[in-house]
């Protein structure tokens, strides 16, 4: 799965001439001036609900365990994996929004739907719903429920029970009132949580400014093979740094295309290119920030196959949390790092748990659909998953972690399978995007002018826009 997720990232990577580069300007653009509708919600919206959902607790234990097992140098292959993974999370952005639908008077979409109706591959697409249900449906916030508890029981000694039912009942405030209010909250809260962790980090790297240098020619020594004592792991190296980065980004496993697919845009680029700037978001405002506040003040252990120590900066410590509380507690007042931790991890995870809870509607309404039960099962599953976070609040269970890993693994199968199948239609609408953008137009999708089908909800978009834009123009 990881050589498939950076295979895909490379094949679209040169396919599109990398976009992600060259329109990074774009990027950060669209991210400003997008606007919601009744039917879909704004870019940044979308953008901060998919980045919700990929900044989570692999942001901070997963990064401190592929420093363990990969050395400084897997922090490099963490980079060059959100350089391409960039590409994927815009390619299957771009995919969302060319075959979304408008259900209940609000846009869905996401892998199910493009492997149906590009693809036509109905077999994967209802599999990936069906896995997609599961995995974001109860063993994913069960396991993220966990964390919180856990972390805000060593912080502040409060019972798991009482976090369990806080979080259930925000759960339920938030996603029973619908995509725009979960969209609301992430544009409010996302910004926030990362805004705050890179201010700590820039805080630890500031009070210990004499030691960048070597931990950056450290990091780029161990990547590539040239650090005597990281030798016998350079290859852990790479492997643990894509494993993380895939971990951690989501690109290419079809997560983030969900929360694209609600955005209201004139052409799917634009919401493409805002998912591909959230790659770099994750892993440069949390990834990074994690690995350096810990590089920089050696508070990490490495070991190797065997499990022999290479570095023991950590005596006693297991890979995870312990690094960055360690590292939070060598610049700031002992005890620092345990609390700012527990409060970063109540972001990080209960933002996940709320994406995870939309990931949940489109795959829903992609199977039940024409139902006349369709808002009566959402509310039951989403009364099922506030049961699911309170009981992962008060027991952890390892089953609950093999169930989410293969869950997570099978839904990226199947996107990536889809989008090497469709990689024309994202040619295609990149192709249209840049050639407006060339003669000085705001660029307009029409799936006929691309050559794409069953895309019949645009023809109400496309007819809407250039109203919008005549207007504009008078």
């Amino acid at each position: 799965m990881i050589v498939l997720c950076l295979g895909v990232g490379i094949i679209y990577s040169f396919a599109l001439k990398f976009p992600q580069i060259t329109r990074f300007k774009d990027m950060v653009y669209y991210l400003i001036t997008g606007e919601d509708s009744e039917s879909g919600i704004s870019s940044f919206q979308g953008f901060a609900m998919a980045l919700g959902g990929r900044i989570g607790i692999g942001a901070i234990a997963g990064v401190a365990t592929a420093i363990c097992f990969g050395g400084p140098g897997a922090i490099f292959w963490m980079w060059i994996y959100a350089i391409f993974g960039a590409a994927s999370a815009l390619g299957e952005a771009v995919l969302a929004q060319i075959w979304k639908e408008d259900v209940g008077g609000e846009y869905r979409g996401g892998p199910a739907y493009y492997i149906e109706k590009g693809a036509k591959l109905k077999p994967i697409a209802v599999a990936f719903a069906i896995c997609a249900i599961i995995s974001f449906g109860f063993t994913g916030p069960t396991i993220q429920a966990f964390n919180i508890a856990e972390a805000t029981q060593n912080a502040f000694g409060i019972n798991p029970v009482i976090t369990g039912i806080v979080v259930a009942v925000l759960f339920g405030f938030v996603v029973f009132g619908g995509m725009k209010r979960i969209g609301r909250f992430a544009e409010l809260v996302v910004p926030i949580m990362a805004g705050a962790y890179f201010i700590i980090m820039i805080i630890v790297l500031v009070l210990n400014i004499k030691a960048i240098p070597g931990m950056f020619a450290l990091i780029f020594k161990s990547a590539f093979n040239l650090d005597a004592a990281y030798g016998g792991i350079w290859g852990s190296a790479i492997l643990w740094g894509v494993k993380r980065a895939v971990y951690s980004t989501e690109a290419g496993m079809g997560s983030g295309a969900q929360a694209a697919a609600s955005a209201e845009v004139s052409h799917p680029v634009k919401q493409g290119l805002a998912q591909g700037f959230s790659v770099y978001v994750d892993t440069i405002f949390a990834c990074t920030s994690t690995g350096l506040m810990i590089l920089v003040t050696g508070m990490y252990n490495v070991v190797d196959k065997s499990g022999n120590f290479i570095t023991e900066g950590l005596s006693g410590a297991n890979p995870g949390t312990a690094y960055v509380q360690a590292a939070i507690d060598t610049a700031l007042p002992k005890g620092t790092g345990t609390i700012f931790i527990a409060v970063a991890i109540f972001f990080f995870a209960i933002t996940t748990i709320l994406s995870f809870g939309f990931y949940v509607m489109p795959n829903l309404a992609y199977l039940l659909k024409g139902s006349r039960n369709l808002k009566k099962i959402t509310l039951f599953i989403g009364g099922v998953q506030m049961l699911s976070i309170f009981f992962g609040s008060i027991k952890s269970s390892s089953l609950a972690w093999n169930i989410a890993d293969i869950g997570v693994g099978l839904i990226a199968w199947f996107n990536l399978i889809g989008m090497l199948f469709l990689i024309k239609p994202v040619m295609s609408a990149v192709r249209d995007y840049d050639q407006q953008k060339k003669a000085g137009l705001d660029p307009i999708f029409d799936p006929e002018r691309c050559g794409i089908n069953n895309a019949g909800l645009w023809k109400s978009i496309v007819q809407k826009n250039y109203s919008k834009q005549n207007k504009d123009e008078n």
